[in-house]
């Protein structure tokens, strides 16, 4: 699936499943996220639409960085 997000990046990324403040389940909120900004929501309005109320699940989303392939560079060790 390609992705949707307004920045290039890749469509693997690690998305936490829950927040880690509370527990809320907020892995299955990712694509529709990113499919609200598509459609010119505001990432407060998205949040709001998606029912994510707590700022501690907000800041899940809000704040989440991709590092998948920047840790896809090294090699893993060799024993």
């Amino acid at each position: 699936m390609p992705c949707l997000c307004p920045h290039s990046c890749s469509a693997e990324m690690i998305i936490p499943v829950r927040c880690f403040t509370c527990g809320k389940i907020v892995g299955n909120k990712w694509e529709a996220y990113l499919g609200l900004l598509q459609a010119e929501y505001t990432e407060g309005d998205a949040l709001d639409a998606l029912g994510l109320k707590r700022y501690c699940c907000r800041r899940m989303l809000l704040a989440h960085v991709d590092l998948i392939e920047k840790l896809l560079n090294y090699a893993p060790l060799e024993k």
